[in-house]
C-alpha cells in the first residue's frame, strides 16, 4: 500500500525546489524516508536536503522529528533554520 503526501518548500528551499509536490511513498513512512526519497532523485534534491544539511521539517503546521511516521493525505514541509537578529 502507498500514501501520499503534500509537500511544501519555504525559504531558499522553495528558491531551489519549487512550491511543492506531491510524493508517493510506501505505508509506514517516516519523514527521515520522505526526505531520503526526495535525495534519490539527485540534482537539487540531493543538494538542497543533503544528510548533512541543517532541515526542519513540520507534520501538518507542527514541528516534528524525523521519525514521525506519515499518512496518507499529511502535509509536510522543508523549510531551512530560521535566525534571529
Amino acid at each position: 500500500m502507498t500514501i501520499t503526501v503534500r509537500l511544501k518548500f519555504f525559504a531558499s528551499l522553495r528558491e531551489k525546489l519549487g512550491e511543492g509536490e506531491a510524493l508517493a511513498l510506501p505505508a509506514g513512512s517516516t519523514v527521515a524516508d520522505a526526505r531520503a526519497a526526495l535525495r534519490a532523485r539527485g540534482g537539487a534534491h540531493a543538494e538542497a536536503l543533503a544528510a548533512g544539511r541543517a532541515v526542519r521539517s513540520a507534520l501538518n503546521q507542527k514541528m516534528c522529528a524525523e521519525s514521525a511516521v506519515l499518512a496518507d493525505g499529511d502535509e509536510l514541509a522543508f523549510f531551512p533554520p530560521v535566525t534571529g537578529g
